[in-house]
């Protein structure tokens, strides 16, 4: 079974003081919740965070924006004014979020074996499968369809949501979110070139993720071949990474949709992958750095340096790559033109 938080209603007076605004217009106003400039009803709350969005002041059908102080806002639009309208616009999101739906107890289509650990206020969703030996924290929520094999360990306050794989022996830390069709602990890329074919090496390490990590849907982090593959506590997976065996991400890192990184790489603190970038293996990513959009990364990179490109360069000499470039077809319209203008000056020296 599971149920939603109900959804309710708020002034504009509470939600100022929730986010730390000062308000002018009605504090009466009730607000039913948030949307962007151009989508948001008469009952609903908006922000502007970029100036050139301003325009779309003046045509919102919003009751109340969320604006820096000094923005002016049309006479029918009330206005919150805070030193940082994005962050306060993820304050006032919590007040509407309608929350996890909440699986209770162990549904009666799911597989649970006989010696599973299982901790006060968990819950178990429609077919899902818990195998021997596993633990499930306290709190913790197993969406429906789920697979929790044999020794995998999930601890407190966890949400799994439908369709996710755990793998044999892999150990999620407290308050992690995975989200569907995520897979943890599926075997590396693992194998031995002998006599002329592909020959699998086992893989028996496992995944250990941390506190406070999320995982995107169809997010896929591979086993150890030996030992572990980690990720940090706090570390946000988006939609569709690939990490492979034995990679070790630390804490705080972010990894944007479609990146991929390769065997026994390490990301530092706070790294920050942009999407579709691609890591080679065995290869060291320093605390703080970021890597570019669609960056190919082939060797190290140092702490708190920006790269893009590929091969990835430090950002600044990427860019001034990109502008030479892009300047090439004029470049050689100007060569073939001075070939030509040299030629017929050749031709006009050696005629009779």
């Amino acid at each position: 079974m599971s149920k939603s938080r109900e959804e309710r209603t708020y002034s504009l007076g509470e939600i100022a003081r929730h986010v730390g605004g000062e308000l002018s217009g009605s504090s009466d106003v009730a607000i039913r919740g948030v949307a962007g400039l151009d989508e948001a009803d008469a009952d609903e709350l908006t922000f502007l965070h970029h100036p050139k969005y301003r325009p779309a002041l003046a045509t919102t059908r919003a009751a109340a924006v969320l604006v820096a102080p000094g923005v002016e806002c049309p006479d029918h639009l009330a206005a919150i004014r805070v030193d940082d309208p994005y962050v306060a616009v993820t304050r006032a999101l919590f007040l509407f979020d309608p929350g996890l739906p909440e699986v209770v107890g162990v549904h009666p289509t799911a597989v649970v074996a006989d010696d599973v650990e299982i901790g006060p206020e968990a819950g178990v969703g429609p077919h899902a499968v818990v195998e021997a030996g596993a633990v499930v924290g306290a709190r913790t929520k197993i969406g429906a369809g789920s697979y929790v094999s044999t020794q995998a360990a999930l601890g407190e306050d966890c949400y799994l949501f439908p369709r996710v794989f755990v793998g044999r022996g892999c150990i999620l830390g407290n308050r992690v979110w995975v989200h569907p069709g995520a897979v943890i602990g599926a075997d590396g890329f693992g194998y031995a070139r002998a006599e002329g074919e592909y020959r699998k090496i086992p893989q028996i390490g496992i995944v250990e993720v941390g506190d406070d990590v999320e995982i995107g849907a169809n997010a896929c982090i591979d086993r150890a071949t030996v030992g572990k593959t980690t990720l940090g506590r706090g570390t946000k997976i988006d939609n569709l990474v690939q990490i492979a065996h034995n990679v070790a991400v630390a804490e705080d890192a972010a990894l944007a949709a479609q990146s991929g990184v390769a065997g026994s790489t390490r990301i530092g603190k706070g790294a920050r992958l942009g999407g579709q970038a691609g890591l080679v293996g065995h290869i060291t990513i320093g605390d703080g750095a970021s890597i570019g959009a669609q960056a190919g990364v082939i060797g190290d990179v140092p702490a708190a340096v920006t790269v893009s490109g590929y091969p990835a360069r430090p950002h600044g000499e990427a860019m001034r790559i990109e502008a030479a470039i892009r300047r090439l077809p004029e470049l050689l319209r100007r060569i073939r033109a001075l070939e030509k203008g040299a030629g017929k000056e050749r031709e006009g020296r050696d005629a009779p």
